[in-house]
């Protein structure tokens, strides 16, 4: 008999699994006030299913709106000591590797090779943003180039959140194919 996976229906039936789905735009609300970054809150509610999917499926929960919410605290928490423990890492890492030269910090500059590949990138992507059609290229703008929330953004358009998310998928997916061409 194959192992019970996330993929099996049996563990779709889940009452913590179903929970899941029906708390899952909260949680990620939950998350995203706390971290500040909504793609670390998405990161932390795709690691909150798959502790959820590895659950067995009978497990019995009284409470399991409760039970979510204190384990997406706990992976939050989780997630700032690991971020605390990489910055204190990294910063005895540079200061230890770090180049001093006449008591100024020497910073090494990349290579030029580097330097002009990246530009050519740059230059490819911003050619590949101009190209996208009107409404999807001032949703992508918008949102990843100047920083506003798709909230933000959806006002700034005036059309729906939803029309915003769809035009920012069909943008990436676009750039995607075009910058692997």
């Amino acid at each position: 008999m194959a192992p019970s996976g996330p993929s099996d229906k049996a563990g779709d039936d889940s009452p913590l699994i179903r929970a899941f789905f029906e708390k899952r735009e909260s949680l990620l609300l939950f998350l995203a006030a706390r971290t500040r970054c909504m793609a670390t809150a998405e990161d932390l509610v795709q690691d909150l299913y798959l502790k959820l999917a590895a659950l067995p499926p009978d497990t019995d929960v009284r409470a399991p709106s409760a039970l979510l919410y204190k384990m997406a605290a706990n992976l939050l928490v989780d997630h700032v000591r690991s971020h605390q423990r990489a910055s204190r890492r990294n910063g005895s890492w540079r200061q230890e590797t770090r180049t001093v030269l006449g008591g100024e910090d020497v910073v090494e500059e990349p290579a030029a090779d580097e330097v002009l590949v990246a530009k050519q990138r740059v230059r490819q992507l911003a050619d590949a943003v101009a190209a996208l059609p009107p409404q999807m290229g001032k949703a992508f703008r918008l949102n990843k180039l100047e920083g506003l929330t798709q909230a933000q953004t959806a006002q700034a358009m005036g059309v729906s959140v939803k029309m915003v998310e769809q035009h920012i998928q069909a943008a990436i997916r676009n750039l995607a194919q075009r910058l692997r061409s």
